[in-house]
């Protein structure tokens, strides 16, 4: 049905700041993992200069901005987000002269860039932390070191786990604790120290002046820890992120630190932005982190880990609009990241899952606010899971295999691992949805590079690669393409303040029984496992059941994740599918 875009015209409201209110409140946000997008010097590793030269699939795309996971200089130790130093670039993804140029060719496409920033903990070879073994006087005031308990000071200090498994907590020489609540590599830093502050404000002036235009704030619920680290008294502590207060996340004080973030980029002009990665056990505790003076966005992982459930659907749908309605902010949608198994897995794997994955995404990309692609769900790209032990890199993994740990996250939150066990042994863990990304050919690496892939690529990835998919209609790129050419060009979707509803907002089926009403946005009465939304002249329709379903139709069909049967007064919604109606 892309022949129809053609019917609107090619601008919305939305794509003035100055009527939005911000670019970033109905932006679609592309994230790069950089070590596994693209390959420019053979090395099997992604980089900066391959993310360049890669850019134009993005402007055609059709996204708004870039988001770039961790390029600093770092051990590695968990794919760059243990920084040993902010302000460069680790020689295996360039240089400083490679980040200035992607910045500049992205903004000549018209591509905004969103860097990572890393504030909770740093390297172990951070100069910082290596002052702290080394004994310097006041250098261990910058992160969290203890005694021990017990007799000797042979336990540790509380009873915290890691993310990624075993304790939080790891004995130096001369006998004192740090606390790491990711990998041992990776120490947190105390922010009540005010030379953490300092230097981080320094850090985002930095990469501000080089010309990003924005942070992903790693982490962003972790930064302080209640007083007195006290004992949360049960383990499994990694199950609990995001659904129970923990002493370690979602602390009240983080919220000064991202003032003072908020006010730092406000100074600089070009609406630069942050984003929060923050875990929190409530909608509302997550809309704190997006109140006017603190961060632009938080990340919805309530709906990334939202079962193919109607109900729970809308649930999660109704109570994410009103938690960022009530603070005036955006609200975000992301299916997949880095850290989780890709959505096309969780959904069931094979045929079921891409055309459940398939229909996430135009519903995703129909509701009010922003939205985030993960790299690689646009070719529909399952979770790798048959990955040899030889292969993975994730900490967790290596943790898990010596430690038993509670469980396996990304450097920021807990992977989905309910979502994951059972399949193949992955069990949640982190590098199955990392696999670099086929661009074109028949065999690996498929165009990443000319020296292989950092990690195997299934040899079955052919025909998913861009090259493969591009100009095929029934594709998952193509659809991606048109669901994000349509999204600019119909007034009514995009922007939350498109359209608030009211007498203007009518359709075939209105007046037929009560609507739920959010932000230009009504429910509309549909069949069992049916969902059905409407906005100003849109409609949206999601068949979350197994058979195909037949009701009045919506309006005039534009866009479909699966073939649609309608004669103008009916239609035949396929299983698993997801259309866009004009009316």
């Amino acid at each position: 049905m892309t022949h129809e875009l053609t019917a609107f015209p090619l601008a919305r409201a939305s794509s003035d700041p100055a009527v939005s209110g911000g670019w970033w409140r109905d932006a679609v946000i592309y994230q790069v993992y950089v070590r596994s997008f693209a390959d420019s010097d053979g090395d099997g590793v992604g980089d900066l200069r391959g993310v360049r030269e890669r850019l134009p699939h993005l402007a055609r795309l059709g996204v708004d901005a870039v988001w770039l996971t961790p390029f600093y200089v770092s051990p590695q130790a968990d794919g760059g987000y243990d920084v040993a130093d902010y302000r460069a670039v680790d020689p295996l993804f360039g240089d400083l002269a490679d980040a200035d140029d992607l910045v500049r060719a992205a903004h000549a496409l018209g591509l905004r860039v969103i860097v990572d920033v890393v504030p909770n903990h740093t390297s172990e070879r951070h100069p910082w932390f290596q002052e702290a073994l080394a004994g310097v006087p006041g250098a261990r005031e910058r992160y969290l070191f203890r005694p021990g308990r017990g007799v000797d000071g042979s336990l540790p200090p509380n009873d915290w786990e890691s993310v990624f498994g075993g304790p939080a907590w790891t004995r130096v020489p001369d006998g004192d604790w740090y606390l790491h609540l990711f990998a041992p590599e990776q120490p947190d830093l105390d922010w009540e120290h005010p030379e953490v502050a300092e230097e981080f404000a320094s850090v985002l002036r930095f990469w501000l002046d080089l010309g990003v235009d924005g942070f992903r704030v790693d982490v962003a619920h972790g930064m302080v820890k209640a007083p007195g680290l006290p004992d949360i008294g049960r383990g499994a502590q990694a199950t609990l992120i995001g659904t129970e207060p923990l002493p370690f996340f979602d602390q009240d004080g983080v919220h000064a630190i991202h003032r003072s973030w908020r006010r730092l980029l406000d100074s600089y002009g070009g609406q630069r932005i942050g984003v929060a990665e923050a875990w929190a056990p409530t909608s509302e505790r997550l809309a704190l982190y997006v109140r006017p003076d603190e961060l632009h966005q938080a990340f919805n992982f309530r709906f990334l880990n939202c079962p193919w459930d109607p109900a729970a659907m809308r649930t999660v749908i109704d109570e994410s609009l009103a938690s960022t309605s009530a603070v005036g902010a955006p609200t975000t949608w992301v299916l997949s990241n880095h850290d989780v198994v890709r959505h096309v897995t969780r959904y069931g794997g094979g045929a079921q899952g891409l055309a459940r994955a398939r229909a996430a995404a135009l519903l995703m990309l129909a509701l009010p606010g922003s939205a985030y692609v993960y790299q690689g769900e646009e070719l529909g790209l399952p979770e790798v899971t048959d990955l040899p032990a030889e292969a993975r890199r994730d900490p967790a993994f290596r943790r898990r295999t010596t430690a038993a740990g509670p469980g396996a996250g990304g450097a920021g939150g807990p992977a989905d691992a309910s979502a994951a066990d059972g399949q193949d042994g992955q069990d949640g863990l982190r590098d199955g949805c990392r696999v670099p990304l086929p661009w074109s050919g028949d065999e690996a690496p498929y165009g990443f590079g000319s020296g292989g892939s950092w990690l195997p690529q299934p040899e079955d990835w052919g025909g998913l690669s861009v090259a493969a998919q591009t100009g095929d209609p029934h594709s998952t790129l193509e659809l991606y393409r048109a669901a994000l050419e349509l999204r600019r060009a119909m007034p009514g979707l995009g922007a939350v303040e498109a359209g608030q509803g009211g007498p203007a907002d009518e359709w075939p089926g209105a007046g037929a029984g009560p609507a739920v009403y959010a932000r230009g946005m009504r429910w509309r009465p549909a069949p069992e496992g049916v969902l059905l939304f409407t906005r100003p002249g849109f409609a949206c329709t999601v068949n979350t059941r197994p058979t195909a379903v037949e009701m009045p139709s919506p309006g005039r069909p534009v866009l479909s994740s699966a073939p649609v049967e309608t004669d103008g007064r009916t239609v035949r919604l396929p299983s698993d599918s997801c259309t866009w109606w004009a009316f």
